[in-house]
């Protein structure tokens, strides 16, 4: 059995490295807004130093077509690669993107805000790895609850060099929408490690639906394409906004494609699905579970809201940030949702079985 100081521990490193990516989600809702992904042109170092410059006169003059040609080269070696597993397509649209051969001019600011986004993610990695190492003791009671752990360790690592592709080609969007999507399994992943040792304490404590638990995954699944989407609505907003030199905001919207009417149509669909799971989940008068609905319920309030006024106000740049959070935070509790369901369920559903018997 795991010693309660090591089980303590787990839990307090587990719930704050899923509360730093959280804000690492945040913080780099925050670098695209201010158009600082490109802050640093290099990975891992930010203009070839660990601590980046404060003034352009720190870099040599021809650094612009430095930057680039290391990109470049760093790119050709990956689509090589890629042609030789079978992506010729992802490929050739790497060199085939405009934003490819774009040079990005030194801007002391851009550059500082991209660099303590990647310093938020060199943190994240020590809370993982701290995470695994509590985690050692469950391999003789659980180890699921190891390789979870250890599989969000792994997980950092390919998002770290992800993090490498999104910079060497220039916000290239594909790479930009899988490091979303790989975020919020992360976000999946470590949640999934923290709740399971204290799945003893809900297990029995309300009846199996087959309904409500379809309903969950279905939202959770739903929200998942949502927020993809919702990433690829913001390039388009990023590309609008190179072409228009960040002019004209007021009329961006009227530039985006139908993946932006889809976003916005498809959270009727969502809000409807919410309502109707709220409604069952309440009928079960699980303490738990209802704090879990509100918060889900809460959260889709202030989703709906901020989209509006993304929408119909010439998108606000500080609410870009918070519609991704919010967003990703919603995610978070449909699946703490379901988790907890699952678990609390678990021997009603046994029990519900036998009887049938």
């Amino acid at each position: 059995m795991v010693n309660k100081s090591f089980h303590k521990r787990f839990k307090t490193i587990g719930v704050l490295t899923v509360i730093a990516v959280y804000f690492l989600i945040l913080v780099g809702g925050i670098v695209r807004s201010t158009g600082s992904g490109m802050g640093c042109p290099d990975w891992p170092k930010c203009f070839g130093s660990w601590v980046p410059p404060t003034d352009v006169s720190q870099l040599p003059e021809n650094y612009l077509e430095v930057y680039k040609q290391k990109r470049i080269e760093k790119n050709q070696k990956l689509a090589g690669f890629l042609d030789k597993v079978g992506f010729e397509e992802v490929s050739a649209s790497i060199f085939s993107h405009p934003s490819q051969y774009i040079e990005t001019e030194f801007n002391v600011t851009k550059t500082w805000i991209e660099y303590l986004n990647r310093l938020v993610g060199v943190l994240i990695g020590f809370f993982i790895f701290l995470t695994v190492l509590y985690a050692i003791p469950y391999l003789k009671t659980d180890k699921t609850i190891f390789y979870l752990a250890l599989g969000s360790f792994i997980l950092v690592g390919i998002q770290g060099w992800l993090g490498s592709i999104v910079v060497s080609t220039n916000l290239l969007p594909v790479t930009v929408t899988i490091h979303m999507a790989l975020a919020l399994v992360l976000v999946a992943l470590l949640q999934y490690a923290v709740t399971r040792p204290n799945r003893e304490a809900l297990e029995g404590r309300v009846t199996y639906s087959g309904r409500i638990s379809l309903y969950l995954w279905l939202i959770a699944g739903v929200t998942f394409i949502q927020i993809l989407i919702g990433t690829q609505v913001r390039e388009e907003v990023d590309q609008v906004a190179f072409a228009m030199s960040g002019a004209g905001r007021e009329s961006w919207v009227e530039q985006l494609s139908t993946s932006f009417y889809v976003h916005r149509s498809f959270s009727i669909l969502i809000l409807a699905l919410h309502l109707y799971l709220a409604y069952m989940l309440y009928k079960l008068k699980d303490r738990t579970l209802n704090t879990l609905t509100s918060t889900m319920l809460l959260l889709v309030g202030i989703e709906i809201v901020i989209g509006v006024v993304l929408a119909y106000f010439a998108i606000p740049a500080f609410l870009q940030p918070l519609h991704l959070t919010f967003a990703a935070l919603l995610f978070g509790v449909q699946f703490q949702l379901l988790l907890v369901y699952y678990y609390a369920s678990k021997k009603a559903a046994h029990k519900t079985i036998a009887v049938s018997k």
